[in-house]
């Protein structure tokens, strides 16, 4: 899924910080920490070392807080909820209001922070962007969202729901989407009357920490929004700190399963998408150039780091012959800084990830897949430092191969090749992850099929990435989510509340008659 910084959490599994990536601090800008209104310098002695994954350039040092920061953030996110909690829910939507317009004139200087940190286009920086602003537009109309249930089930007896906040809740967001994610997350929660504790990346919070001002200025008041920083130390506080009662994660399996054992444990709510791997089939009816444009896009956007690339293709019949023209278009793609701006796809996020890649892209050759396209050694004019590696397609992929089995996160494209829909459908539900899937066809009856017989969360019929628009849900299911509330949407407003129900009994004769008032009732 979408990649979180923290893979392995165990101690005796996940360095805190190795000498390789800590600085002293000294020289370099130092990223700092959001609590409770303030901005200010971690009391570290250990930085995270932040490049730029076009150049290496040292662009931020990025502080493990330490636990007196990060207990002084969950107890200034419980003192606010005091208060926060009993403001009206117009109060929270004209913050949600002010700070959808403030998100939308400042995109661009968000998109910046995100290529330079993270490397992504600056385009798909802004798609980045946009995607998330709408999470918080969709927030916007938390009165309507709110509303509960109301019942005459007696004789003066009334009862009713009432949707609560749940109080201090948590964020652990990914590199991958740096503005995004953490907009899926702090939005709706504070929205809804809760107070929040975020830790955006350590490879990329340029994003979280202008959010975060953005926030301020749109009205969030001290402690209602807080940011923290770190790797393994900050999320074992996040589980295990009684002040908060709710976590939503994104990123790796290991991560994610880790830490919804370790939250749960603790009595909290916890929400964890986690890794993919998406299946494109392609018929034989389907209109190819729509068809071999989109797959190119969403094979290869992002440098694929996207829990939604469509990383493997299933060719049904004579549809494996379009084959040679995708590699054909793939390699039209141009890789490189993702501020260029003919950039298709820019590096990928550290060294290890490419070293990641390859050593996959090799695993396929050496199992016996066919590799069509090779994007292994690609140095860019100008960026022969960059983690990057171009567009590669594998094919006469075999699903025990570990091309196949393993969520690659790179721009890698694995070709498999069937005979029937039914063996289409087949290969797919049995992979273990249910994220999303996508079918190319200009049949109603075999994209019907298709629908309703995969066992996957979001589809896409000639849509190659199907995520949801907020007034939906991101619904990616089997192996793809832990938790039983999925993000955004309906459910995210679920995830984030709980439910009081009341039974009231008010008897008719003892009403008390009033005078009357001609002045116009106003709501505050």
């Amino acid at each position: 899924m979408f990649r979180s910084t923290a893979r392995l959490l165990k101690p005796s599994l996940f360095p805190i910080l190795s000498p390789r990536n800590i600085s002293t601090a000294s020289a370099a800008s130092k990223t700092k920490l959001y609590i409770n209104g303030e901005f200010f310098d971690s009391q570290t002695d250990k930085w995270i070392e932040l490049r730029n994954p076009a150049t290496q350039e040292l662009v931020t040092l990025v502080p493990q807080a330490t636990p007196a920061e990060l207990k002084y953030a969950a107890e200034s996110a419980a003192a606010a909820f005091k208060t926060w909690k009993k403001t009206s829910v117009l109060t929270r939507q004209k913050v949600m209001l002010d700070l959808q317009a403030l998100i939308r004139s400042n995109m661009d200087k968000l998109a910046e922070s995100i290529t330079l940190e993270q490397g992504k286009t600056f385009p798909d920086a802004k798609g980045d962007v946009l995607r998330g602003l709408q999470v918080v537009e969709h927030a916007c109309g938390l009165p309507t969202l709110l509303m509960g249930e109301k019942l005459p089930v007696s004789r003066d007896m009334d009862t009713y729901t009432i949707r609560e906040p749940l109080g201090v809740v948590a964020g652990i967001c990914p590199f991958n989407f740096p503005a995004m994610i953490p907009l899926w997350m702090f939005p709706l929660a504070i929205g809804i009357g809760n107070t929040t504790v975020m830790k955006p990346s350590e490879r990329d919070p340029g994003a979280m920490m202008i959010l975060a001002k953005l926030a301020e200025e749109a009205g969030v008041p001290n402690g209602v929004l807080n940011v923290v920083h770190g790797a393994v130390d900050t999320v074992n506080f996040i589980c295990d700190d009684p002040h908060i009662k709710a976590i939503s994660f994104v990123g790796s399996d290991v991560a994610g399963k880790y830490i919804f054992e370790r939250g749960t444990k603790n009595g909290k709510r916890v929400q964890a998408n986690l890794g993919a791997k998406n299946h494109g089939v392609i018929m034989e009816d389907a209109n190819k150039n729509h068809a071999l444009n989109s797959l190119a896009g969403a094979a290869f956007g992002a440098a694929g780091q996207r829990c939604m690339a469509l990383s493997t293709l299933v060719f049904v019949g004579p549809a494996k012959e379009w084959l040679p023209e995708l590699v054909e278009r793939a390699k039209q793609l141009k890789v490189t800084s993702g501020f260029e701006p003919d950039a298709d796809l820019g590096p990928l996020i550290t060294k290890e990830a490419k070293k990641r890649v390859e050593e996959l892209i090799q695993s396929g050759v050496d199992e016996g897949a066919t590799l069509l396209l090779d994007g292994r050694g690609i140095k860019p004019a100008g960026f022969a430092e960059g983690n990057f590696v171009g567009p590669t397609i594998l094919s006469n992929v075999k699903p025990h191969m570990r091309v196949y089995k393993e969520e690659i996160f790179g721009p890698v494209l694995v070709c498999l090749e069937v005979d029937t829909l039914d063996e289409a459908v087949e290969l797919i539900n049995k992979n273990p992850y249910g994220n999303g899937t996508a079918i190319f066809t200009n049949s109603g009856s075999t994209a019907r099929k298709f629908q309703e017989e995969i066992d996957v969360g979001q589809v896409g019929i000639n849509v190659p990435i199907p995520v949801p628009l907020p007034m939906f849900s991101f619904t990616g299911s089997r192996g793809s989510i832990v938790g039983d509330l999925n993000f955004y949407g309906k459910t995210g407003v679920q995830f984030y509340s709980q439910i009081k129900t009341v039974t009231a009994l008010w008897r008719s004769e003892d009403a008390v008659g009033t005078g009357a008032s001609v002045n116009m009732p106003v709501m505050r």
